[in-house]
């Protein structure tokens, strides 16, 4: 019998060759796994981001807010907006309050994990049709209600051509604030 050969080739090897090679066979069926999870986890992820900017299009104070942990941090724009949640939950409900939120498109997204594979950060070009090109980045961690935002950072790009007047601009604005707050 032809099949009988290679099993009779198997059994004939040293148990040390055997173990290597079922070491090996596992070894690949584990990576195989994780590659398949960690694709899972970047579809989970970009859709939790994906809900997290239509609910805030959608002024959905709850479903957006929901997509924080409880130590969350929103950086926003400007050099004070730095919002743990407990302060950011109540700028997005005065905000959310009369039905208007904020509207932002991804339109390229970068996703990566650290080697647990329950931390991951993540950085995207959203288009606001009100206010242009802006880049979110953030850290999110695996929780029992799925990944949650840990982080999340936006900031406003301005094209290098442009920069020297945008940051004459910013440096007017920023001392025009100080003078104020003298």
């Amino acid at each position: 019998m032809k099949t009988a050969a290679p099993i009779r080739a198997l059994a004939a090897l040293a148990p040390a060759s055997v173990l290597a090679i079922t070491a090996a066979l596992l070894i690949a069926a584990a990576s195989l796994t994780a590659g398949a999870n960690e694709l899972d986890d970047r579809a989970s992820i970009a859709a939790m981001l994906d809900d997290f900017h239509a609910a805030a299009a959608d002024a959905d104070r709850e479903r957006y807010l929901g997509h924080f942990t409880e130590q969350g941090v929103f950086m926003g724009t400007d050099d004070w907006e730095r919002w743990p949640l407990p302060e950011f939950t109540e700028y997005v409900a005065g905000r959310f309050e009369n039905g208007g939120g904020w509207e932002y498109h991804p339109e390229s997204r970068h996703i990566a994990f650290d080697s647990s594979g329950d931390t991951a950060w993540f950085d995207e070009i959203a288009v606001s049709p009100r206010w242009g090109r802006f880049r979110g980045t953030g850290v999110v961690l695996r929780t029992d209600g799925g990944w949650k935002l840990a982080h999340y950072s936006l900031t406003a790009l301005v094209p290098n051509e442009q920069f020297r007047e945008v940051s004459e601009l910013t440096r007017q604005g920023f001392a025009a604030r100080d003078e104020k707050d003298r």
